[in-house]
């Protein structure tokens, strides 16, 4: 019998400033260093899409998010590879405690606060996809397949 359909869960948060959003550059991590990256990670065994996000912003930008301020803004099934997929949950918000910093050097260069609609070339296109969706209010996208 077939092994069962396992993708990936991400949770990807997306802080809203004005008309900019927060993204960060990856370095150290050998994926995608020196590309751009929304605040986001893997959902953690036992915790909720939302628990994940909250949790993501304080591990990688040191703000903290009440739950009832993440909205969710795209859903993105993502094909890494042939043998690999993500379905990434966006949310948006644009209230936080605290001012953004880089919590984690290792993982990261630097924060930029960049327009949404008018992305750095260097974005990765798996994030990219998701906040296309959110501008546009598309709810479900699909990204590689």
């Amino acid at each position: 019998m077939p092994e069962r359909y396992r993708p990936i869960v991400d949770v990807h948060v997306i802080l809203e400033h004005g008309s900019e959003i927060l993204l960060l550059e990856r370095q150290g991590t050998g994926y995608c260093d020196g590309q751009l990256h929304l605040p986001s990670g893997h959902l953690e065994a036992g915790e909720t899409l939302i628990e994940g996000a909250v949790r993501e912003l304080g591990e990688e930008v040191g703000v903290r998010a009440a739950a009832v301020d993440l909205r969710l803004a795209a859903v993105v099934h993502h094909r890494q590879n042939s043998d690999l997929a993500r379905i990434g949950f966006f949310f948006a918000t644009s209230r936080w405690e605290g001012e953004p910093f880089n919590a984690e050097p290792h993982k990261c260069g630097k924060l930029l606060w960049c327009d949404p609609r008018v992305l750095p070339t260097n974005t990765i296109a798996y994030p990219a996809a998701g906040i296309t969706a959110y501008l546009e209010g598309e709810p479900l996208v699909t990204h590689g397949w």
